[in-house]
Parts: C-alpha cells; sequence; structure tokens
C-alpha cells in the first residue's frame, strides 16, 4: 500500500504540546509518511516543546514577528503554506485547535484541494469575541476539515448541531493528556530554584496563569487583588504566577503582588516545568484553556478566570469551576478550597472527561483506516 501523506501544521506551544503525541503516533506507523510544517506564530515557548519532545521541522516558516497583528500572521501564514503544499502534495493537513495558524493552514489546504483534519474539533464558548479570536478560528477550521477529531461526546454534540454529518466525527479524547502522562515525574527536579524551595508539603501552594486579551483591564485588576487579598488573609497559601510575556498583564499583576511574601512572579515556564509543576501544586487559577483540561488529569482542582468556557465537561464533571472575573466570586471561590476540605476533596476526586493518555493513537489509525 503507498503510504499516506500527511502535513502536520502548527504554529504555538499549545498546539505543538498537543500535536507532538500524534507526530510521535505516525513516526511510528509505516503506513504514514508525515512531514513537519511549522509557522512560528510564537517563536521561543514554540521551540521550548520542540525541544522538550525531540521534533525536528521539515518546514520552519518563522513568520513572527513583534507586534504583529491577526491580519499579518494570516496572510504571512497561507503565503508560506502554498510553497509547500505545491512541494509535499500532501493527502491530509492536520491542524489543531484554535490559533490563526489553524484557520490559516486550512485554508491553505483547502484553496489546494486536500483533505483537512482537525484535531481538537468542536469546542464552542458560544460568543464569538470569548476567547477571541480562537472561538471563530475553530468555527472557520470546522467548515473547511474533512475529518473532525473531537476530544470529547460534547464537543461532538457541537458540531452535530452545527450540521456536520456524524461519520465524518470522531470522539478520541485529548491529546494533551497524552503529552502530560509522558511529562509528569514523581521525582522532577526543577531548573529554578526558587521553584525547589517551595515546600509543596506544608503549603497550600496555588498555580495561576493569566493572559486572555479580553481580561486585560478591569479583570485582571479583579484578579491580582482577590489573589493579594486571599495571601493576606491566608497564612498558608503560598501562590506562583507564571507570566504571560504581555507587558499590560505583567504591569498589572506587579502593580498587586510585586514584593509580596508568599507570591513568585516567574517568567513563564516551558511545558515540563509547568506540568510537574501542576502536578506538585495544591491547586490551579488560571484563564488559559489547555490547563483545564490537564489540572483534572493530576487530580488538582481548578478555577477558571472566565465568563464562559469552551470546555463545559470539567465543569460538569465536578473538576474545574467558572469563578468569573468578579474580585469576590474570585476570592470566595478559592477561599472555599482552601478552607473546606470537604469541597477540595469532592474536587480533586472528581472523573477526569478529557481522556485516556490513547488520544493520538486512535488519531492516526482513523486517517490509516479512511485510505484502505
Amino acid at each position: 500500500m503507498k503510504k499516506i501523506k500527511v502535513l502536520t501544521v502548527f504554529g504555538t506551544r499549545p498546539e505543538a504540546i498537543k500535536m507532538a503525541p500524534i507526530i510521535k503516533a505516525m513516526n511510528k506507523e509505516y503506513k504514514v509518511e508525515n512531514k513537519v510544517c511549522v509557522t512560528a506564530q510564537h517563536r521561543e515557548l514554540l521551540d521550548q516543546v520542540l525541544d522538550i519532545f525531540d521534533i525536528k521541522p521539515d518546514y520552519d516558516m518563522n513568520i513572527f514577528e513583534h507586534g504583529q497583528t491577526l491580519t499579518q500572521i494570516t496572510s504571512r501564514a497561507l503565503k508560506g503554506l502554498e510553497e509547500i503544499i505545491k512541494k509535499e502534495q500532501p493527502d491530509v493537513l492536520l491542524v489543531q485547535g484554535d490559533t490563526t495558524t489553524v484557520f490559516a493552514g486550512a485554508l491553505a489546504g483547502f484553496y489546494h484541494k486536500i483533505k483537512i483534519g482537525h484535531v481538537e474539533a468542536g469546542l464552542r464558548s458560544g460568543d464569538m469575541y470569548s476567547p477571541y479570536p480562537e472561538e471563530m478560528n475553530r468555527k472557520l477550521t470546522g467548515v473547511l476539515s474533512n475529518y473532525h477529531f473531537a476530544p470529547t461526546e460534547s464537543s461532538k454534540e457541537n458540531l452535530i448541531k452545527e450540521g456536520y454529518p456524524e461519520e465524518i466525527i470522531y470522539v478520541t479524547g485529548n491529546t494533551c493528556i497524552d503529552a502530560l502522562f509522558e511529562t509528569v515525574k514523581e521525582d522532577y527536579i526543577f531548573k529554578s530554584d526558587l521553584l525547589n524551595k517551595i515546600d509543596f508539603e506544608n503549603k497550600k501552594v496555588i498555580l495561576m496563569t493569566a493572559h486572555r486579551n479580553e481580561n486585560i483591564g478591569k479583570p485582571m485588576h479583579n484578579i491580582f487583588s482577590a489573589v493579594k487579598e486571599i495571601v493576606n488573609d491566608n497564612e498558608d497559601v503560598e501562590v506562583v504566577f507564571a507570566m504571560h510575556p504581555n507587558p499590560k498583564m505583567r504591569d498589572i499583576a506587579r502593580m498587586y503582588l510585586d514584593n509580596m511574601d508568599r507570591v513568585h512572579l516567574i517568567d513563564a515556564l516551558d511545558y515540563e516545568q509547568n506540568v510537574n509543576l501542576m502536578a506538585k501544586c495544591y491547586m490551579v487559577v488560571t484563564d488559559s484553556g489547555g490547563i483545564q483540561e490537564e489540572a483534572p488529569s493530576l487530580g488538582k482542582p481548578i478555577l477558571v478566570l472566565r465568563k464562559e468556557t469552551e470546555r463545559p465537561e470539567g465543569i460538569i464533571a465536578g473538576t474545574a469551576k467558572l469563578s468569573g472575573i468578579e474580585k469576590d466570586k474570585i476570592y470566595d471561590d478559592i477561599d472555599l478550597l482552601i478552607n473546606n476540605k470537604n469541597e477540595y476533596i469532592k474536587m480533586a476526586n472528581a472523573v477526569n472527561p478529557y481522556g485516556d493518555g490513547k488520544s493520538s493513537k486512535r488519531i492516526v489509525d482513523i486517517l490509516v483506516d479512511s485510505f484502505k
């Protein structure tokens, strides 16, 4: 049988994390020839993940520029991908998630009549501007896709409601769980002395991240103000805030949390350190999407700093709680988990709805079977 040629396209750290186990699974499958293309919509954070998973791209478009607009990312990605697609002539172009690279990759594939596989398809918040531009990137990619690899039954139902044929929707679980299980180590030693010195046994360590564009402004002020009060009111609480590079977010964080005892403002960690920190911490407070899937797999309660989420499965299962962006609600939800043992145990022991670590092989098997 002729090998199936797959062109895997991604450009950011979250995409790379979730594509890495699929790339490994394809490399083990003799019926698949895989070519890896990175747009490098993000640069430094992407490179960290490529190094961790030992991925060497066949094509690196290196489109990143400081201050880049969505239009610039889209146009540069489309133009660069056109030449690569013409050269490789893949049978399938595989994209993951909701970034501008994902939409541009799917559109480039469509223009050349290449089949599109969308990993993590079907997530919906219901608000086209939240998260922005991710919600519309997912929907637009869905219209162009031939394979919808939905992580959960809920995602599948979203796609069916939008009119996609059930026979091209496949519930696979989420590949981030595959990557997580490969990476977390019980005896892990951090690269940072600060993290190695934290007393995870006797302190209730909160891992915090916040970076959403729609949260910059008053929501961020509410978030950091609530966290400041939590630390002041609870001597056994310690906070590690891994700061996104966005200078606006950093400025607001420093306004509230700089020079506080038991608060550590650190640069964003690479993936390996981040998931191992998550495994050691007491709980997670975040507006991130991927972390909403990772934390429940490690038995960590997670509070989501958003008004809505495209990942409702964790909320329904009880592993996650939507805390919103109002100061008092955020404070109360953190305080409850810190000071009510029963509430903490209930969330920590809830069943993880996002996957079993075998999602990547399922996706590769589906692609192979479709070409028989």
